[in-house]
């Protein structure tokens, strides 16, 4: 019976995509889509304007001339934004097209991510290329998930450096009668015991401006105007901003802010953050290696980080 709900639904959306002249969402070509790598580039400037944007204080991530000057483990998550420019780079100009889904800037949510770093130590700066890839296409019937993998190589040696892998969810694209994918729900769920440790942040009202200068300028996250026109009263935190501020939370209490000990994380957004709340990171270690976390604002008492893990490398262990 589901079934025959779901084949309707299908129907019916396939149906008004075609009256509203919309193009219908093909996986096949979305999935065989090989794009031609992207070179992106960085300095030591960058890594110092992300680490304040994600509201680290210490030297050795926003002063260059630290014995220990080091990147934060989540930096790649901006390189497909900032590309190689250090400028201002328009949103949406460095979406790349993908045939057989139509995606339009304003009606995207990101969904999920997951940040590996593949190599150590982490390079302060230089030329680099990314790769990226669809690797899954998901039917939600109101849109679609998509799911792209992006490995950052050093472009002269090609060695892989860091792993990205963001899950977008593309309203409107849905109803193409594909798989709707596999329920995560309760994939890294926390404990049901107090938290191991809390780290809590205020966040500054200016966050999001400050943020967005490592390349993410999309314009919800700083016009009230436009902000009000897709759904939101004001314009909300990035959400690899709140990641990167959770990020550095794990970093703090179980690496010792030792970059070269965070292997991984991985998120569900669960729901939006404003700019000025106090951020709250409860986390439990469930084991020696792996750190389940949420991150939730406390003024509102509401979860925007949810289902998230940290992969670490323990003190003792051999890098």
């Amino acid at each position: 019976r589901v079934d025959r709900r779901q084949r309707q639904m299908c129907i019916r959306d396939r149906y008004q995509r075609r009256v509203r002249g919309v193009k219908m969402t093909d996986p096949k070509k979305v999935l065989s889509y090989k794009p031609d790598p992207v070179p992106v580039s960085y300095n030591k400037r960058d890594l110092i304007l992300y680490a304040l944007g994600t509201g680290a204080t210490e030297l050795k991530f926003v002063y260059e001339g630290d014995s220990e000057f080091s990147s934060l483990p989540t930096y790649s998550t901006v390189l497909s934004f900032k590309g190689n420019s250090s400028d201002v780079v328009p949103f949406g100009s460095n979406f790349s097209f993908i045939p057989g889904i139509e995606i339009n800037p304003a009606m995207i949510v990101h969904g999920e991510q997951e940040t590996e770093v593949l190599s150590y130590p982490i390079p302060l700066e230089g030329q680099f290329i990314n790769e990226t890839k669809p690797v899954a296409l998901y039917d939600k019937g109101s849109g679609a998930v998509l799911i792209q993998e992006t490995l950052t190589l050093d472009a002269k040696t090609r060695k892989p450096l860091f792993r990205n892998v963001g899950s977008t969810f593309i309203r409107g694209a849905g109803g193409f009668g594909g798989d709707r994918g596999p329920s995560v729900a309760n994939e890294n769920a926390p404990p049901k015991r107090s938290p191991d440790k809390i780290h809590e942040e205020k966040t500054q009202a200016n966050q999001a401006v400050l943020y967005r200068l490592s390349g993410d300028y999309n314009p919800l996250h700083i016009d009230p105007s436009f902000a009000e026109s897709v759904g939101f009263p004001a314009p909300i935190l990035h959400g690899l901003c709140t990641y990167g501020f959770a990020a550095r939370a794990v970093l703090k209490h179980w690496c010792d802010n030792d970059v070269e000990r965070f292997k991984s994380i991985k998120v569900r957004f669960s729901s939006p953050f404003l700019p000025g709340e106090t951020i709250v990171t409860k986390m439990w270690k469930v084991s020696e290696d792996k750190i389940v976390f949420e991150a939730s604002s406390k003024e509102r008492n509401k979860v925007v980080i949810s289902n998230a893990v940290c992969q670490i490398k323990s003190s003792t262990s051999k890098l």
